[in-house]
C-alpha cells in the first residue's frame, strides 16, 4: 500500500513515523483515539483522484485534513484507520477578484496566509471568531463556522460560493456557474454566483459534512471591502439573555439595516482569556473587572468614512436610549484595551497556545443555534449542568453570534479542562454529554454534529438520515470517506 502511495505523490509526501500517526490519532474531544495506517500530502487534484481510486479499490477509508493544529471537535481522528489525506501542501490562492470581491483558494490556504493578501487588494474576509493562523479558509467557511458579521451574511453557508469537488467514487465535479466545460481559467470571467444548470444547489451537500460525501480542492469564497475607518463600542450586561434584544435592534434599525459590522456578545472568562497579556496574573484581574456579558460591535466606514460612522453613532445612541442601554468607546473593565481587541478582530490569532486552551490547556465546546426568540431559553442549560457535577460556572467561557442577518443566533460555551487530570476531565465529559442532550430534547439545533452529537442528532430524525443513507451511497458507494463520522453513515 505505502508503495503505491508513493508513486502517487512521492515516497517524501507518505508519512509512516509513529509520532506523526500519534498526533492524528487524537484531539481535545472526546472521540476514542484511532491511529491512521499513514498520511499522505497530496498536491494537486489528479494525485487526489488517483488516491480516491485507490482507496475504493482497497476499501480504505480516507479522512481528509485541511487544518493546521489543535483540532477540537473529532473531525479529523480517523475513527476506521486509514489514510489521512493532508491538504497542507495545497497552498495556491488561485484568484483574487477585487471587481466581484472574491477569492479561489485550495484547502491548504490559511487565515493566516491569506487575510495579509486580501490586505494588499484592500479586501477583508467575514472571518469567525479569532480563528487560529493555521486554521484552513476553506474548512471553516465548509464547516460554517459563524462569521462576525452577519449583515453580509445571506443564508447559512454564506460567504462559501462555488467549488470543485472529488466524490467518494473519484469522480470530478463542479459546483454552480463553475460547472460548465472547460479550464478554471476559461470560467473565471463567469464564475461567483453559486447558482448553476438547473440551481441544484451540490454545495450544500458537501457543507457540514466533515468530508464525508466529497473532498473539495479549491472554492471560491466572498470577500468584503475593508473599511477606511473603524470604530469599536461595548455595551456591558449583567446577564446573557439582556444581550439578545439590542443585537436585534442593532442588526435591524429601519431602511439602515445593521448599524455595526462586526456584532457579538462575549461573557466576562472568554474576554479575559482573549485580551490577557500576561498569564495568569493579566487573565485573573480582567475576569475580575470586566462586566458579566458584554456586547462588542465595531462600526465601519467606507466611502465618506467618518460621515458614515457618525450617522451610525446617532443611530446606536437612539437604540440605546430606547432600550436604556450605554454604548462606550472604551471597555469597561478594561480600558485601554480597546484598541487591541479591534485589531484582534481583523485577524486571525496567531500566538500558543490557542485562546480557548489558554485556561487550562484543553476545551469542550458546546455550540448551537436558535432563532432569536428562542435563545434565552437555552442559556440556563449548561451553567446548570456544570453546576450539578461541581464544575466551576465562572471558569465557562460564553459566546453569542447572531448569524443571518440576525435571523438566527450561533450560542457557544467552552468548558476549559486539564487533559492530564482524568478527574476534571470525566467532569467535563459529564457535562458535556448530559447538557448536550437537555439542549437537544428542549429544541437547540445542532447543525453541526460533531461525535458524540452525531448519535444525539441523527437518533431523532429518521427520515432525514434515511436521506443522508442514500445519498452516502450515491456519492461514495464504497463508504471510503471519513466512514463514521456522521456515526450513521
Amino acid at each position: 500500500m505505502i508503495d503505491k502511495l508513493a508513486e502517487i505523490v512521492g515516497s517524501e509526501n507518505v508519512v509512516t513515523i509513529d509520532e506523526a500517526l500519534e498526533e492524528f490519532s487524537r484531539d481535545h474531544s472526546f472521540v476514542k483515539p484511532v491511529k491512521p495506517l499513514c498520511i499522505v500530502y497530496p498536491k494537486n487534484k489528479e494525485e487526489v483522484k488517483r488516491i480516491v481510486r485507490f482507496a475504493n479499490e482497497h476499501e480504505i477509508p480516507l479522512v481528509p485534513v485541511s487544518s493546521g493544529p489543535p483540532h477540537l471537535r473529532g473531525d479529523t481522528v480517523p475513527r476506521e484507520g486509514g489514510i489521512i489525506l493532508n491538504f497542507s501542501k495545497m497552498k495556491k490562492i488561485l484568484k483574487i477578484d477585487t471587481r466581484n470581491r472574491t477569492v479561489i483558494v485550495e484547502p491548504g490556504v490559511t487565515f493566516g496566509e491569506l487575510v495579509p493578501e486580501l490586505e494588499k487588494h484592500g479586501l477583508k474576509l467575514n472571518m469567525p471568531l479569532l480563528p487560529r493562523a493555521s486554521k484552513s479558509v476553506l474548512t471553516s467557511y465548509l464547516e460554517r463556522e459563524p462569521p462576525l458579521m452577519p449583515k453580509y451574511q445571506f443564508d447559512y453557508v454564506d460567504p462559501l460560493l462555488t467549488m470543485e469537488v472529488i466524490f467518494g467514487t473519484g469522480a470530478e465535479f463542479r459546483t454552480g456557474t463553475a460547472s460548465g466545460p472547460g479550464s478554471l481559467e476559461e470560467i473565471n470571467a463567469d464564475m461567483v454566483n453559486p447558482f448553476g444548470p438547473g440551481d441544484v444547489k451540490y454545495f450544500k451537500l458537501l457543507s457540514g459534512a466533515q468530508g464525508s460525501f466529497g473532498i473539495v480542492t479549491w472554492a471560491m469564497v466572498k470577500a468584503e471591502v475593508a473599511p477606511k475607518a473603524r470604530k469599536i463600542y461595548f455595551i456591558p450586561f449583567e446577564k446573557a439573555e439582556d444581550t439578545i434584544e439590542p443585537m436585534n435592534r442593532l442588526l435591524r434599525y429601519g431602511v439602515m439595516g445593521s448599524v455595526a459590522d462586526e456584532i457579538f456578545a462575549l461573557n466576562n472568562f472568554n474576554l479575559a482569556v482573549i485580551l490577557a497579556d500576561k498569564w495568569p496574573d493579566d487573565f485573573e484581574a480582567l475576569n475580575k473587572s470586566l462586566a458579566p456579558w458584554t456586547v462588542v460591535l465595531c462600526l465601519g466606514g467606507y466611502r465618506r468614512a467618518e460621515e458614515r460612522i457618525k450617522v451610525q453613532e446617532k443611530c446606536l445612541m437612539d437604540i440605546a436610549q430606547e432600550l436604556a442601554f450605554e454604548p462606550t468607546p472604551y471597555l469597561p473593565g478594561a480600558p485601554g484595551k480597546e484598541k487591541l481587541l479591534m485589531q484582534l478582530l481583523s485577524r486571525p490569532w496567531e500566538r500558543e497556545p490557542y485562546w480557548k486552551l489558554r485556561a487550562k490547556g484543553s476545551c469542550a465546546e458546546i455550540f448551537f443555534l436558535a432563532p432569536p426568540s428562542k435563545v434565552t431559553q437555552f442559556l440556563h442549560v449548561v451553567p446548570e449542568v456544570a453546576a450539578k457535577h461541581g464544575c466551576d460556572v465562572s471558569s465557562i467561557g460564553g459566546y453569542i453570534q447572531p448569524i443571518v442577518q440576525g435571523h438566527a443566533y450561533h450560542v457557544e460555551f467552552d468548558i476549559p479542562y486539564d487533559l492530564s487530570d482524568d478527574k476534571e476531565k470525566e467532569i467535563a465529559q459529564k457535562v458535556f454529554m448530559e447538557a448536550s442532550e437537555e439542549l437537544i430534547r428542549l429544541g437547540a439545533f445542532f447543525s453541526r454534529p460533531y461525535g458524540a452529537w452525531a448519535d444525539m442528532v441523527y437518533s431523532r430524525y429518521a427520515e432525514g438520515t434515511s436521506i443522508i443513507r442514500k445519498l452516502k451511497d450515491i456519492f461514495d458507494p464504497k463508504h471510503v470517506l471519513n466512514p463514521g463520522v456522521l456515526s450513521i453513515i
